[in-house]
């Protein structure tokens, strides 16, 4: 099909406006009415065929004028049944229908003339009305629907106008069709063929300025509009580099009418080629949706093992494609929602997602570009995945607190029983024993020998089941780290290793569970070193770095420690654990066993 017509910047992108109701409900379009849509691309396409073949287009031409036609159609159906809310995809299809009004201009049968005479820039029209309304569907500021409904206005009005003076058989190459044989058109007022250079002339001029205003509209919108924004507005921008090459064309062929041959050949082929860029660039954008939703997963993999507010903000503002969104966590305290900063987060309408837990309850609020609304899928998918994210924290927190509370409540316990065993049973062994002796003392000189030896025999068990006592009440809590800290308790415990052991620790404080914790780790450490390792020394230091207590002990031995068999290891590294503490340690074959403890202790 060829354009060196007259309304060349009109003729190569046409539709109807926009007469189907759309689901407001946001639910799918229902399949009769987009059945009939599709119905209706189908056999406008296939009367502009016919009627082009009619006017003496070629199979090349026929075929680039469906490409384009039914290109846009299709993206518009699938654009309909995807986002039913969004208006963007009728007129989508709209533009695919009346692609092929000006076709009717190459029939005999004077009605269907007169029809595509009058209707030939109808999807210019539609077209301002897309690329204003895109990527809402709808057209926001009262100047652009000024424009929309002028751009109808002018075909109504204007193309009329200019079929009443439009004699096919004097003026032949007033259409895009290579058509001498083409008419009678019905509408023509006698006398009035000589107005038509000038009718036609002031209508080009008046459809150069419309795209010269809609593209300025749109460098407008592009200023002020944000990243994400400014991505969903491609497709327009397409559409306007498009609408505006062909103003140029226009403008090349009424300065030069003679031009044809091979150089017009192209630069017809690259118009249609580019016509079919707008309606598969919206495709594109579709297609980049669904990757964002696919994205969703990773969020989740991403986010899930340190899902803290700025990263979670980060992430999201990454997948969404909006470097300005800003997200709140649900506050119960102030009763608010507020960012990483502590700075409150409040709704915004459209630019708005609120994100409940599964109980109900707030808990996070998401601020993001209004184009965003325009995709509720995705919006629904981040938001699941957010909520989870949370949810998950909140559930590590708790096993955090439940277990803190567990192990203190579980040192508390070890405490109060070396208490006990010190304060109680051991005290009373103690003045048992005392007792014993003064008895002794009295069978001084006694002549039944037996009596003494078995005075003797109970003050031996005596002081050994006190030694026992001791051990065990040491074993389950030594008095003197409660009573003096880590770094004599190591001292302690060194004294009484069955190996050489020396001991560098900070002199401070901590935690009464720090403190106990990381002392059973030099422990479990002497005694592998002791039993295993073949040692023949160890060193073991306790210092304070960054609010971490390190507690490292290097022992000589042979090596070949392994963390994942025997209990002894695996037990420390979950009492560590439990305390929100890493166990690090290195044993190669042949080159001794060191086993480091990193303690938070703020």
């Amino acid at each position: 099909m060829s354009v060196p017509g007259v309304l060349a910047p009109y003729a190569r992108t046409r539709a109807w406006p926009t007469v189907w109701r759309v689901d407001r409900q946001g639910k799918r379009a229902p399949s009769l009415r987009w059945g009939a849509a599709a119905a209706a691309a189908v056999a406008s396409g296939a009367a502009g065929s016919w009627a082009y073949a009619q006017a003496g287009g070629s199979g090349a031409d026929i075929a680039r004028d469906l490409a384009v036609g039914w290109a846009y159609a299709g993206a518009g159906l699938v654009a309909w049944w995807r986002r039913p809310g969004n208006r963007t995809g009728l007129l989508m299809v709209a533009e695919g229908v009346t692609w092929f009004l000006g076709n009717l201009q190459g029939t005999s049968v004077p009605a269907l003339f007169a029809v595509g005479a009058w209707w030939e820039a109808l999807n210019m029209a539609v077209l301002v009305h897309l690329v204003l309304a895109f990527p809402e569907g709808r057209v926001a500021s009262a100047f652009a629907r000024r424009l929309v409904v002028f751009s109808y206005g002018l075909v109504a009005v204007g193309g009329l106008l200019r079929t009443l003076a439009f004699d096919p058989g004097i003026s032949t190459d007033a259409t895009y069709l290579a058509c001498h044989g083409c008419g009678p058109n019905p509408l023509l007022v006698p006398g009035a063929a000589h107005l038509f250079d000038a009718v036609d002339a002031g209508y080009r001029a008046i459809g150069w300025a419309i795209t010269l205003v809609m593209l300025a509209a749109i460098v407008r919108r592009w200023r002020h509009a944000s990243v994400a924004r400014r991505r969903a507005l491609l497709p327009a921008w397409i559409a306007v580099a498009i609408a505006t090459s062909f103003l140029l064309w226009d403008l090349i062929h009424y300065a030069l009418p003679a031009l044809s041959g091979p150089a017009e050949s192209v630069v017809l082929l690259l118009s249609d080629l580019a016509q079919a860029a707008v309606p598969l660039a919206f495709l594109a954008g579709l297609l980049r949706m669904q990757l964002q939703r696919a994205e969703v997963g990773g969020l989740v993999i991403e986010v899930g093992a340190d899902p803290d507010p700025g990263r979670l903000r980060e992430a999201l503002a990454r997948v969404l494609g909006d470097p300005g969104l800003r997200l709140g966590l649900w506050q119960e305290e102030q009763g608010r929602y507020a960012d990483a900063e502590s700075l409150p987060v409040r709704a915004t309408g459209s630019g708005s997602t609120r994100v409940d837990s599964s109980r109900g309850t707030p808990l996070a609020l998401l601020v993001h570009d209004p184009v965003l609304a325009e995709d509720p899928e995705l919006l629904q998918a981040v938001g699941a995945a957010l909520r989870l994210a949370l949810e998950n924290l909140w559930l590590r927190n708790r096993a955090k607190e439940v277990t803190s509370r567990i192990v203190q409540a579980a040192e508390a316990e070890r405490g109060r029983l070396e208490r006990d065993l010190h304060d109680g049973a051991q005290a009373r062994l103690v003045f048992a024993l005392m007792s014993l002796r003064r008895v002794d003392q009295g069978l001084v000189g006694h002549p039944d020998l037996s009596l003494r030896r078995s005075v003797a025999e109970v003050e031996s068990s005596l002081k050994l089941a006190l030694e026992e006592l001791r051990g065990i009440a040491h074993g389950i809590h030594p008095a003197v780290l409660t009573r003096e800290g880590l770094g004599p308790a190591l001292a302690a415990l060194a004294q009484q290793a069955a190996l050489p052991v020396v001991v560098a620790a900070d002199p401070r404080r901590y935690d009464p569970v720090v403190e106990s914790t990381a002392y059973f780790t030099v422990c479990e450490a002497l005694a592998n070193a002791a039993k295993h390792a073949r040692a023949r020394a160890v060193s073991v230091s306790a210092r304070h770095s960054e609010g971490t207590l390190v507690v490292e002990t290097v022992d000589d031995g042979i090596g070949g420690a392994d963390s994942g068999r025997g209990s002894g290891l695996r037990g420390l590294a979950d009492r560590i654990a439990a305390v929100d503490g890493v166990l690090h340690v290195h044993s190669p074959a042949g080159g001794g066993t060191r086993i480091r403890a990193e303690l938070p202790c703020g």
